[in-house]
């Protein structure tokens, strides 16, 4: 229960509050993993270039959304409305779906390219990289998500 504060649960978060609460304080890390994805899939030359087009989509959106919203809330927008508790929730929803699609096409890709012929092994291990934070990221915006639903719940 380090993440929690004074703050009751009908309200939403605004300043470094947003540092300090559940489930606010994932916005960081969201970004963070998110955005080594990005980096990670960006850094290697990949075929096929359109599945993967959706994985850069996925990554570069949730990481621009993820930055905005956090903004946002820093900036106090939602004037504690249960409707950006609502949004905030299906955002954060949206974002698990996006990032499961993409991590499980990345990691198909990848082992399809182990296979390939001209196997190169720095790309291989930057490959495997990009999958383990792409799950891992959909794992804190999962989390996030069901957080964001019991604060959502309680307005």
């Amino acid at each position: 229960m380090a993440a929690t504060t004074a703050q009751s649960m009908g309200t939403l978060p605004s300043g470094m509050e947003i540092c300090t609460t559940a489930p606010d304080i994932f916005y960081l890390p969201e970004l963070v993993f998110g955005g080594l994805v990005w980096i990670l899939v960006a850094s290697t030359h990949i075929n096929p270039v359109n599945p993967l087009g959706w994985v850069m989509f996925v990554s570069v959106f949730c990481f621009i959304m993820t930055l905005l919203w956090m903004i946002m809330f820093a900036a106090g927008c939602h004037k504690s409305s249960p409707v950006w508790a609502a949004a905030d929730f299906v955002y954060h929803g949206l974002a698990v779906i996006f990032y499961l699609s993409a991590g499980v096409e990345l990691a198909y890709i990848t082992l399809v390219k182990k296979s390939a012929l001209l196997f190169d092994l720095r790309v291989y291990q930057i490959d495997i990289a990009a999958v383990v934070f792409a799950f891992a990221t959909t794992l804190l915006y999962f989390i996030h998500a069901i957080l964001s639903a019991i604060r959502w719940k309680h307005f």
